[in-house]
């Protein structure tokens, strides 16, 4: 038994003593799948700004403003009085519905009900987070989003496909502050 031990405690100083070598990939990666990627991703983007473009060159009613966030958007209500967009933390309350490119709609105002959003702060369309920031209380803006800033390749697996491109219409009802934050900030 005395003999067993010793032999076990030689084994364990043994092994310990021994550096571990990394262990190396079974396979490498040549960085063509990636690159294939990129390349598949910089070619569905080219398409989708093309039918953008089209769409907006055909649609001669409206004017759309080129937003640095890469979307367009167009007024069909503005405020030009100096109010405030609303800043993050703020409430905002809105109504909105999205259409295709077609201008089919695809969720009505009806079904989408009223929003209660806290800027920033809550999950919304990609798009949306910025463009909501970009509007005045009583606006109605039009937002002309490419699948990126929209659903992406998923979709919303109910009536939104793969790498579509969205019209959303939304008004913006109120913007409020949220006074819990405020309360907390003296204290």
């Amino acid at each position: 038994m005395k003999k067993l031990s010793y032999l076990l405690l030689f084994l364990i100083l043994v092994s310990c003593s021994q550096q571990q070598q990394a262990r190396k990939p079974i396979s490498e990666s040549s960085g063509t799948f990636i690159q294939e990627s990129i390349e598949r991703n910089k070619k569905l983007n080219k398409e989708e700004e093309t039918r953008i473009a089209q769409f907006i060159k055909n649609d001669s009613l409206n004017k759309y403003l080129v937003s640095p966030k890469g979307y367009w958007y167009s007024y069909d209500t503005k405020v030009e009085e100096q109010t405030k967009n609303p800043e993050r933390g703020e409430i905002v309350y809105f109504d909105y519905e999205i259409r295709n490119l077609n201008k089919e709609i695809i969720y009505s105002q009806k079904e989408l009900k009223s929003k209660v959003y806290y800027v920033d702060k809550e999950d919304v369309l990609l798009g949306l987070r910025d463009g909501i920031k970009t509007m005045k209380k009583g606006e109605k803006v039009t937002f002309l989003f490419p699948s990126h800033k929209a659903y992406g390749y998923h979709g919303d697996d109910h009536k939104i496909g793969t790498n579509e491109p969205l019209l959303c219409t939304v008004t913006l009802n109120d913007i409020k502050t949220d006074n819990s934050k405020k309360e907390n900030e003296n204290n």
